[in-house]
């Protein structure tokens, strides 16, 4: 089925052996002095071994003050070139392509960040920054066409393949060539060709130092997607000049940081949902177009090239949770894809927070050389109590390194409140890594015992020489007069299914189970309101994913009552204490979802006489990213 994804393709001369790329996606994992780290080396190495066709590495500055983030790479002194030629070493040796994302942040920089006020071509601040830039003159445009196309002489005598020039979401090139940014009016202003000179003439200067041949790949916002924006009419004239000036690919991304929730889009959102972009440019060019974001399946990655959307296809995440995408897929191991499940709490969530990138589903991202699965020196008869994600991984890795692991669990099936995640609308993805992991414990020969509670007595009878409890949580049931009656359930009882939703409904506790939960029930076509005693919904819940959830909770009319209290539930109502005094809600149905309580009652019956690890919400109630995270170390310490 897979022939488009590996056809060999071509970005200028540069020959690519299959349609696969790797984008740049920032991973922090570069020195705060600009140099590239083993570790960062070693992240895009390892993308190369998986089989990828071409790699691009991320937001390299072209001066220290245009880092917009702490620890990113640089390109602005021949000093900082020698580790960038032994990543496209390692990078070539290891079967892949490598190109480098040439960036300045412009606005989007920070005094915080590079101890001086950021530069942009207005002095117009940036809706989601804190800080009005300083307009650049006419002289200092033209010294950073320079800086610009010195970088880039750079990235082709370190043997870099190509280099992508970033004029996408917001960043320097972006703000001069949008009306949203750009108010000059000097020769970089006023009207489209004069905001397009800057990127122009970096082309130009580059193409003097480097020559014609090298190619230069233009990342661009299609539609910026915010007001006054550019849109992808704009767009599909300047891809036409870009492809004049000698642009060898396009790289049809969408958005700016204020619209930028979308720009790594969410579980929520559906796939492939640039792709469009990249079909309409497609039709104006006869350069390759490349499409991006949120593209996790290899099916739908054959399908936009088979259906001519693009000449190739950029998987950033799906690089990062599965760094053996393309060979797995080429070799038909299809079940063994780790797939990327748009939590963002790995990768964008920790950037935004100036943290080195991590992966939900795949603890080994970033920490290549730090994990390493080898067989145990003495192997062991492990008993991991739990079956949700923690406790499954943390089986994985044992058995992956020899031991003899049994998984057991209370319920019938494998998942634990991970399933009841994957609930709410749109959330479905998060099932790909159940499935996942329950192959994988069949693959590494974990023995998987269902139905079954274990007790003091059972491990007795077990005898093993190390235990991991993953038993995580359960739900928190509040002292609120009335808690007890009959129309009063759990959040995991509404999401299990085993209530009839009817309305109106009322849900106590708005953190993240409550609001998808109240979600749940809306989009079913229940009224529903929230009850939260904070004063915001959802507070703890990943910025870009809270975002769209609270836009559904909107468009789905549920009402939340915040900084209130919730005095009685009666037969019929919900008496709560808010802002305004004392109110009573319609209730037919009442969920609870004020959180939860770590069950690990077990562990303190067992640690005087066996080895016992307590890991995932069985020691702290926390982020599935944290647990499994632990789970993978848990399991190599054994």
């Amino acid at each position: 089925m897979f022939t488009k994804i590996f056809e060999p393709g071509k970005i200028g001369n540069l020959e690519i052996k299959n349609r696969l790329i790797v984008p740049p996606m920032l991973s922090e994992y570069a020195a705060e002095d600009g140099r590239l780290t083993e570790r960062y080396i070693r992240y895009y190495e390892e993308k190369a071994k998986g089989g990828w066709g071409l790699i691009i590495a991320e937001d390299n500055a072209i001066e220290p003050r245009g880092a917009g983030f702490k620890n990113i790479a640089g390109l602005w002194s021949d000093e900082l070139m020698e580790e960038h030629k032994e990543l496209v070493e390692r990078v070539h040796k290891a079967g892949a392509k490598i190109a480098v994302q040439v960036y300045h942040a412009g606005r989007e920089a920070s005094s915080e960040i590079m101890g001086m006020r950021p530069v942009a071509p207005s002095a117009i601040q940036d809706p989601t920054q804190s800080e009005t830039p300083v307009e650049l003159t006419t002289e200092e445009v033209k010294e950073l066409v320079e800086k610009f196309a010195q970088a880039i002489r750079r990235c082709k005598e370190a043997g870099y393949d190509a280099i992508e020039l970033h004029g996408a979401h917001g960043y320097l090139i972006n703000q001069f060539v949008s009306p949203f940014s750009n108010k000059r009016t000097d020769a970089y202003g006023g009207n489209l060709m004069n905001r397009l000179r800057f990127p122009l003439e970096i082309i130009a200067r580059a193409k003097e130092l480097v020559g014609d041949e090298f190619p230069i790949i233009y990342r661009i916002s299609a539609d910026e997607l915010v007001e006054g924006g550019l849109t992808i009419e704009d767009t599909k004239v300047i891809s036409q000049v870009l492809e004049q000036s000698g642009v060898a690919a396009i790289h049809a991304s969408a958005g700016v940081y204020k619209s930028g929730a979308i720009v790594s889009a969410p579980t929520a959102i559906r796939t492939a949902v640039f792709s469009d972009y990249a079909k309409e440019i497609r039709k104006v060019v006869n350069i390759p177009v490349f499409a991006v974001n949120k593209i996790i399946y290899p099916h739908v990655a054959e399908s936009i090239l088979k259906e001519g959307k693009a000449d190739f296809v950029a998987m950033g995440r799906a690089s990062t949770a599965d760094p053996q995408f393309p060979n797995k897929v080429r070799e038909g191991r299809l079940d063994e894809i780790i797939f990327c499940i748009g939590c963002r709490q790995g990768c964008q969530w920790r950037i935004a927070q100036q943290n080195p990138v991590s992966c939900l589903v795949n603890p080994l991202t970033g920490k290549e050389g730090e994990y390493e699965l080898k067989e145990a020196e003495v192997n062991k008869k492990v008993m991991v109590i739990g079956g949700g994600p923690v406790g499954m991984e943390a089986a994985i890795i044992a058995a992956k390194r020899g031991h003899d692991v049994t998984l057991y669990d209370k319920s019938d099936k494998l998942g634990g409140q991970w399933l009841l995640a994957a609930i709410p609308p749109g959330k479905e993805l998060l099932n790909t890594f159940t499935v996942w992991q329950k192959g994988e414990l069949d693959r590494s020969g974990v023995k998987v015992v269902l139905n079954t509670e274990v007790t003091k007595e059972f491990v007795e009878q077990a005898n093993p020489d190390e235990i991991i409890l993953a038993s995580g949580a359960a739900p928190i049931i509040p002292g609120i007069p009335g808690a007890g009656k009959a129309h009063v359930y759990t959040a995991n009882d509404v999401l299990l299914g085993k209530v009839d939703l009817v309305d109106p409904a009322v849900v106590i506790g708005g953190g993240l189970v409550g609001a998808e939960t109240a979600e749940h029930i809306a989009v079913h076509n229940r009224k529903t309101s929230i009850v939260e005693m904070r004063p915001e919904i959802a507070a703890d819940m990943e910025p870009a994913s809270k975002q769209f959830l609270m836009e559904s909770l909107k468009r789905n009319e549920v009402t939340a009552y915040v900084n209130s209290k919730v005095l009685e539930i009666t037969d019929t109502h919900v008496i709560i204490e808010t802002e305004k005094g004392q109110q009573s809600l319609p209730a037919s149905l009442v969920v609870l979802a004020i959180g939860s309580k770590s069950n690990n009652a077990l562990a303190s019956e067992l640690e005087d006489k066996y080895s016992i690890k307590v890991i995932g919400d069985a020691a702290v109630v926390g982020k599935a990213l944290e647990g499994i995270n632990l789970a993978y170390k848990t399991a190599l310490a054994i």
